[in-house]
């Protein structure tokens, strides 16, 4: 748990320094402290919790079982993790209900997509080749990788799409 209330800012960091080209002295640091908090009370837990009933599922670490492992955990555990972060991390910035739920409405599909590629090729090599005492250190960094991207879906800010008719350009002028 330690270690994603330590990994989840950290991955806020890398995003604000990559993408919104903060500093030191311009970091959101509130936000540092949602991710952390986010991190050490919903993310080591669940992710400590799913590590130790997959092994227990399925205790062989063949690709066969491996494979299984991976699947299943992007079809239940994922789903429940990327909905939950944008839920809560937008309650956390004080927003409503509402506005939660529609930020999940918004974004979790996109993520999700992403999720399907990343996460079962990291989690197959994990339950394959990494003893099940290191499984969650090495899901780590990689969470931390994740992390980054969660933290540019989270500060993307979703725009509706221009009305055309209302912002046409007046080209009369132009006639001569």
């Amino acid at each position: 748990m330690i270690s994603y209330g330590t990994l989840w800012p950290c991955g806020s960091l890398i995003e604000q320094t990559l993408i919104e080209k903060r500093t030191y002295r311009t970091y959101d640091w509130m936000k540092c402290m949602r991710f952390s908090l986010f991190g050490f009370f919903f993310m080591g837990p669940t992710i400590y919790a799913w590590i130790r009933l997959a092994t227990v599922m399925w205790p062989r670490t063949d690709i066969k079982s491996s494979l299984c492992k991976a699947i299943t955990e992007q079809t239940a555990y994922d789903p429940m993790a990327i909905s939950s972060f944008l839920f809560t991390m937008t309650l956390m910035e004080g927003n409503t209900y509402e506005q939660a739920k529609q930020e999940v409405s918004d974004k979790f599909l996109d993520a999700y997509k992403v999720g399907i590629v990343y996460w079962p090729c990291v989690q197959t090599v994990n339950f394959a080749f990494v003893p099940a005492r290191n499984q969650v250190v090495f899901t780590s960094f990689f969470s931390m990788c994740w992390t980054t991207f969660l933290a540019y879906v989270k500060f993307l800010q979703l725009h509706p799409p221009v009305d055309v008719d209302h912002h046409a350009v007046d080209i009369h002028f132009l006639e001569m």
